[in-house]
C-alpha cells in the first residue's frame, strides 16, 4: 500500500512539473514535424492542435494515451479569414466560456456563429486553492482524452438520424492576424472550431422544416413551459437526439448545450431539440492506471469512454438528469424502441462511412476504420440502449404542470397499471398528458401543480399500486383520492400549505400538508 501511495504521489509531482506556458505554442507544424507531408496551398497550413500532449510512455502508463495521437498528429486546415468568410463576418462579443476561447461573429445575412478554441484551459473552473498547483495541470492534460476531430463526425449522422445539427468547421488562425482587433492575441496561432448558432429568423436555413418561426435558448424555453400550458417540448424529438448522445457517446448534454427550434401548432407553441457543441463525442479516458481507477462506477463513471458498446448506460445520463427528468417523462417503452429501430434503418453502413471520412486524412488514417466499426456496433445495440435509458428514466417519474390552471387525473386500473392524464380548458381545452405505468417499471410517480387554481382526482380500487405524490403548489387547489389500495400501506401522499386548499383524503391518502410554504418549491432551471 505504501508502494502504491508513493508511486502516486510520484505522478503527481510530475504532473506538476507542467509549463505555465502550457498552451501558448502556435498550432502552426515546424518541417520537422510535417516530415513528408504535401505542401500547403495559400488558404490552408498544416497543423498540430495539441503538441503540449505528448507525454513520455512512463507518464502516459499513469495518465493514459487517450487522443494524444490525435492531438499531435499533423493535419491539413483552412486559415481562417474574418473579412471574407461566408462574405465577411463580424465580432458581435465576447464569449463567456470559462474553459475556451470563445466570440459570438455574424455574417453578412445576419447568421449568428459560435467561434471558439479547440483546446481547453479548466484553469477558472478549478477551486481558486488549486490554481496553480499540479491539479490545474492534471486537468489540463486529461484535456487530451477529447477526440478534437470528432464533431465533424455528426452532422451526417444527425442528418441521417433525423435530429437537426450544427456543422462545425475547424480553422487556423494566422499568428499575424490582426482582425479580432484587441482580441487579436487571445487567438493568434491557434485552432478554432466554427458552429453555426440559432438565435434568429436570419439563423433559418432550408435544413429546418418549414414551420420553424424562430429559436429559443434551454432557459428561455423552460420559463416559458413551466409559466403556461400552451408550451411544450417534442418529446419524441429528444428522445431521439439523446439516443443519437448514446450512440456517438456524448456524456456532455446539460441544458446549455441545446437550442430550440420553435414551431407554432394551433394555439401551442412547440421546441424541438437542436443539440450543439459536440466537445465529449468519442473520448477515450479509461486507459492509464489512474484515469481507469477515477471513471469507475465508483467515482467519475459519466467520463465514459467511446467503444463497441454501451456498457454503462446511466454514465451518459448524469449530466442530462435535469433535462432528461423533464423532457422525457411522457414516452412509452414502445415509444423509445420505435424511436431505435427507426434510427438503425436510417444509419446505414454507408451513411456511417461516409461521416467518419469527415475526419482530415491522417486522423481517418489512425481511427477511421475503429471508429466506424464501434459506429455500427453500438448502432446495432441500440435498441437494448433505449430500453435500459427507458428502464432508469421509468423508477421514478416527475410530471410538472404549469403556473396555468391544470387538471391532473390518476385512475388505479389494476394492479399492475396506473394511468396519469393532465388537461387544461381553455386556450383551447387540450389533453396535454397521458401515460400508463407499469408497477414493475415504475416506483413512484410525482404530481407538481406549480401555480394557478388546479385539480387532481385520484381513482381505483387494487390490491397492489404505485406510490404517488401530489405536491398541488401555488394557488387554491382540489385534491380528491377516492382510491383504494389494499393492506396497511398508503400510496397516496399530498403535498400542499395546510390553508387555502380544499383537500378530501379519503381512505389512501397520507396527509403531507404543512405551514412551510418551501413545499411548493420545484426546480425549474436546473441551477
Amino acid at each position: 500500500m505504501k508502494r502504491a501511495v508513493i508511486v502516486l504521489f510520484g505522478c503527481l509531482l510530475l504532473s506538476s512539473c507542467a509549463d505555465d506556458d502550457f498552451f501558448q505554442h502556435d498550432a502552426l507544424a515546424s518541417k520537422e514535424e510535417l516530415s513528408e507531408k504535401a505542401a500547403a496551398g495559400p488558404d490552408s497550413t498544416w497543423v498540430i492542435l495539441g503538441r503540449h500532449y505528448d507525454r513520455s510512455g512512463f507518464y502516459r502508463f499513469f495518465w493514459g494515451d487517450h487522443n494524444r495521437q490525435l492531438w499531435t498528429t499533423p493535419v491539413q486546415l483552412p486559415i481562417f479569414h474574418l473579412d471574407s468568410l461566408h462574405g465577411g463576418m463580424r465580432v458581435v462579443k465576447k464569449g463567456g466560456g470559462y474553459q475556451t476561447t470563445s466570440f459570438h461573429l455574424q455574417d453578412k445575412q445576419g447568421r449568428l456563429y459560435a467561434f471558439r478554441s479547440i483546446d481547453k484551459d479548466p484553469k477558472e473552473v478549478v477551486n481558486p486553492f488549486w490554481q496553480g498547483t499540479f491539479v490545474t495541470n492534471i486537468l489540463r492534460d486529461q484535456t487530451s482524452a477529447a477526440n478534437p476531430f470528432g464533431a465533424l463526425v455528426v452532422p451526417p449522422l444527425a442528418k441521417a438520424a433525423g435530429v437537426y445539427h450544427t456543422n462545425p468547421k475547424l480553422y487556423y488562425v494566422a499568428a499575424d492576424d490582426t482582425l479580432f482587433g484587441e482580441y487579436s492575441r487571445q487567438i493568434q496561432g491557434k485552432v478554432f472550431m466554427l458552429e453555426e448558432k440559432y438565435e434568429t429568423t436570419a439563423d433559418i436555413t432550408p435544413a429546418f422544416a418549414p414551420d420553424v418561426i424562430g429559436f429559443a435558448e434551454s432557459e428561455d424555453a423552460l420559463r416559458k413551459r413551466f409559466q403556461g400550458n400552451v408550451y411544450r417540448f417534442n418529446q419524441q424529438a429528444f428522445a431521439r437526439a439523446r439516443l443519437l448522445d448514446l450512440l456517438i457517446g456524448d456524456w456532455d448534454r446539460h441544458k446549455g448545450q441545446w437550442d430550440w427550434a420553435v414551431t407554432a401548432q394551433g394555439a401551442d407553441t412547440v421546441y424541438t431539440p437542436i443539440p450543439k457543441d459536440r466537445d465529449q463525442v468519442f473520448i477515450k479516458m479509461k486507459d492509464g492506471v489512474i484515469p481507469f481507477i477515477a471513471t469507475s462506477k465508483l467515482l467519475a463513471r459519466k467520463f465514459h469512454t467511446f467503444d463497441h458498446d454501451f456498457s454503462d448506460v446511466g454514465a451518459y445520463m448524469i449530466n442530462a438528469a435535469f433535462m432528461d427528468e423533464r423532457l422525457l417523462n411522457q414516452l412509452s417503452l414502445q415509444d423509445w424502441q420505435r424511436i431505435a429501430a427507426d434510427m438503425q434503418r436510417q444509419l446505414t453502413d454507408n451513411v456511417i462511412e461516409v461521416a467518419v471520412k469527415q475526419l482530415p486524412p491522417p486522423i481517418y488514417r489512425l481511427i477511421g476504420q475503429e471508429l466506424a466499426a464501434n459506429l455500427k456496433s453500438r448502432r446495432d445495440l441500440l435498441p437494448k440502449a433505449a430500453a435500459r435509458m427507458y428502464e432508469l428514466l421509468a423508477k421514478k417519474v416527475t410530471i410538472p404542470g404549469s403556473d396555468a390552471e391544470e387538471d391532473f387525473r390518476v385512475n388505479r386500473l389494476n394492479d399492475e397499471e396506473v394511468q396519469v392524464t393532465v388537461s387544461r380548458h381553455h386556450q383551447p381545452e387540450k389533453q396535454l398528458y397521458d401515460r400508463t405505468f407499469n408497477r414493475s417499471e415504475t416506483e413512484e410517480i410525482i404530481l407538481h401543480g406549480l401555480a394557478g387554481d388546479d385539480e387532481s382526482i385520484l381513482t381505483g380500487k387494487v390490491n397492489q399500486s404505485i406510490l404517488v405524490k401530489i405536491y398541488g403548489g401555488l394557488g387554491e387547489d382540489e385534491m380528491a383520492d377516492s382510491s383504494a389500495v389494499s393492506g396497511w400501506k398508503k400510496y397516496t401522499y399530498i403535498f400542499d400549505t395546510d390553508r387555502g386548499n380544499d383537500i378530501y383524503l379519503g381512505s389512501e391518502a397520507k396527509d403531507k400538508t404543512t405551514s412551510d410554504v418551501r413545499v411548493h418549491a420545484y426546480d425549474r432551471e436546473g441551477n
